[in-house]
């Protein structure tokens, strides 16, 4: 078993993406409310993607905004963001706007691919989704699971670590 002292056996589920392919036989709508298959990117380009709560809180606004203010670094490596939340498109435009989001934001109304991403994080006082981002190789191999519910920049710096490594 792949248990590791101190862990519990959700971070355990979480972790066990790490290393393999990350799912890529998902369509969800973005922001425009057009399709996107994520295994169009996946596999071709180092891929991040965080799943994050909600539209507008405040965390998820330092979240999302601390992406936006590393994109060129993503950019001009060739890497592709993703945030995905369960809010339907129009809150994701409205969010995309008021931020200036220059990345995809997609809708998991159906938790599919927070279920293919394993991101089942215990929710915070049963309320919140958790808050977790998956770096992914241009093969398409998950390097790195960032799992976080409070360390909102934390997740773009790894991201950051994660592409000028490569």
């Amino acid at each position: 078993s792949n248990f590791v002292p101190g862990t519990t056996s959700n971070t355990t589920s979480i972790m066990s993406l790490i290393n393999k392919p990350a799912p890529t036989n998902l369509i969800l709508k973005n922001q425009d409310g057009e399709d996107v298959c994520i295994g169009d990117f996946i596999g071709k380009k180092p891929t991040i993607v965080f799943f994050y709560p909600k539209d507008e809180t405040y965390g998820c606004t330092r979240e999302a905004c601390s992406f936006r203010d590393s994109h060129s670094i993503f950019s001009e490596a060739g890497a592709v963001v993703f945030g995905i939340s369960a809010d339907p498109p129009e809150s994701h435009k409205r969010f995309a706007e008021r931020q200036n989001l220059p990345y995809q934001l997609l809708s998991d109304s159906s938790g599919e691919a927070r279920k293919a991403f394993e991101a089942r994080v215990p929710k915070t006082l049963g309320l919140i989704a958790g808050r977790v981002t998956y770096l992914i190789n241009k093969d398409g191999i998950v390097e790195d699971i960032f799992n976080s519910q409070l360390d909102f920049e934390g997740h773009s710096k790894k991201a950051v670590e994660f592409i000028k490594s490569h």
